[in-house]
């Protein structure tokens, strides 16, 4: 069994075979089981989609679920330290899929649990499953994850979803990466610095509109902000919006995480480029694989 903090703890052939697993879980030739088998979903931070997305992915394959979605619900809110609440779950479970506000705490769980930990977003950190289904949706649109062109546009300094695509990338060889936000909002040095393709830091979306082949839009992290001023300034810095879906190809695709505010206009969500809820589809029988590989030691 084995943890999974950060994207880099999977080789290119280790994700290669998770998406064909998935591809064979969809087609149904491939039926993950695990019976008798507890996931502790521990949320210390609100989530919808993840923490709904493990849940029925593990509910969907047998195993049973028990778990919280805030720190209120747990003993942290009479004091309690965080490792002590992760060595009660390692006691009450077989795998521990974790989310906190604070960077580094799922590598830090994964060193006290003797149970696998797997990563659910750890402050502005990580957030590895959900570049694994971004990139099979990737691979799915396209039929390849190599010699293609990115952009990724927003909040790029605190947006975890972005930081585990950019080291994702890494394994895949991208054609160009475009990394597109207002000043304030730039992917920080530690990122840029570990990146191995070429990538250009502009401003406006509108100049590269025509080039690409996946834009990624991330929200404002409004709760990553420690001075709510900073954030009032670039709270709506950018929008995708009819006229730059126009100016993209019609086989190119337009991908986010989820959840959005303003800055996707609901207007693109009836245009062939929009394919995020489709990307969406693809978290229950991916993180159904992912924790079958990871609980059965495959």
């Amino acid at each position: 069994m084995r943890d999974v903090i950060s994207v880099l703890d999977f080789s290119k052939e280790e994700i290669l075979k998770l998406f064909d697993l998935t591809e064979k879980h969809l087609n149904n030739q491939f039926r993950p089981k695990l019976e008798g088998k507890i996931v502790a979903t521990a949320f210390f931070e609100p989530s919808t989609r993840t923490a709904l997305s493990f849940s029925s992915a593990a509910l969907s394959i047998g195993a049973k679920v028990l778990g919280f979605s805030s720190d209120e619900a747990t003993s942290v809110s009479k004091g309690e330290n965080l490792a002590d609440t992760i060595r009660m779950l390692d006691n009450y479970a077989d795998c521990i899929v974790m989310r906190h506000k604070l960077d580094g705490s799922a590598k830090f769980a994964a060193e006290i649990a003797s149970k696998p930990v797997i990563n659910a977003g750890d402050g502005k950190r990580e957030h590895p499953t959900q570049a694994l289904i971004d990139m099979f949706t990737v691979m799915k649109l396209f039929g390849q994850l190599e010699n293609l062109v990115f952009g990724f546009i927003g909040d790029l300094r605190y947006a975890r979803t972005v930081n585990s695509m950019l080291r994702i990338l890494t394994l895949f060889k991208p054609k160009m990466v475009y990394l597109i936000s207002p000043q304030q909002l730039r992917a920080r040095t530690e990122i840029l610095e570990g990146l191995n393709y070429p990538f250009k830091e502009i401003t406006d979306v509108r100049d590269v509109a025509g080039e690409l082949d996946v834009l990624y839009v991330t929200r404002i992290q409004r709760e990553r902000f420690l001075d709510e001023d900073e954030y009032e300034k670039v709270k709506e810095s950018y929008k995708v919006d009819v006229k730059t879906v126009e100016a993209m190809r019609k086989d190119s695709a337009i991908l986010h995480p989820l959840p959005r505010v303003s800055e996707v206009d609901r207007k693109i969500d009836s245009m062939p480029q929009a394919k995020y809820f489709l990307e969406a589809s693809y978290a229950v029988p991916l993180r159904s694989v992912l924790l079958h590989e990871v609980m059965t030691g495959d």
